[in-house]
């Protein structure tokens, strides 16, 4: 396959843009607004689960105006496709005490819920000082556990969606927006 070819195929996936990525930034500056308004002078992690969440994360630190550290988890539940496998693994974990912080654990998208809940079970056991859940996309209707976010950006339906840092079998996480993708 040519290159050109190559990159026919890549867009031809791209169903639609369902989120745009203006209306991705103004969430995200309100979002962290909110979050600076909410931890000013407080000890403030925020904790990226990979890879999806890399660009949000990168975004969401860059809109909240008062001290804030980062780290990084990798949590998976999609290995490949369109499907969940159902299992969730921690294949890196946190490298930051914290029971110094109040921890906000940033994430890409809820489906199933599984990976958030085993996660915040995960670190609440390690005594922060307060955790909450921020995630840009929540999908409500997919959802197999009791999980709710505590600020989520954008309610969407049953699509599988790809940019922004989510993928499709480690493609399309360069998208500016968030698309549906096109499983024909």
């Amino acid at each position: 396959m040519n290159t050109n070819e190559s990159i026919e195929k890549f867009n031809s996936k791209i169903k639609r843009v369902i989120i745009t990525e203006e209306e991705i930034r103004a969430a995200i500056q309100k979002a962290g607004k909110e979050i600076s308004d909410s931890y000013d002078g407080r000890p403030i992690l925020l904790v990226s689960i990979l890879k999806g969440a890399f660009v949000f994360m990168a975004d969401l630190c860059r809109a909240i105006t008062v001290p804030c550290e980062i780290g990084f988890m990798c949590a998976k539940s999609y290995y490949s496709g369109t499907v969940s496998v159902g299992a969730v693994k921690i294949t890196m974990d946190l490298e930051q005490d914290i029971s110094k912080y109040h921890v906000i654990l940033v994430e890409d998208i809820i489906d199933t819920g599984r990976t958030l809940n085993d996660v915040c079970n995960l670190l609440k056991a390690r005594n922060p000082l307060s955790l909450r859940v921020v995630t840009l996309l929540d999908k409500p209707s997919r959802r197999k556990v009791d999980f709710k976010a505590d600020l989520s950006l954008f309610t969407i339906p049953d699509y599988f969606v790809i940019g922004y840092g989510l993928d499709c079998a480690e493609y399309y996480r360069n998208l500016p927006y968030i698309a549906e993708y096109n499983e024909e």
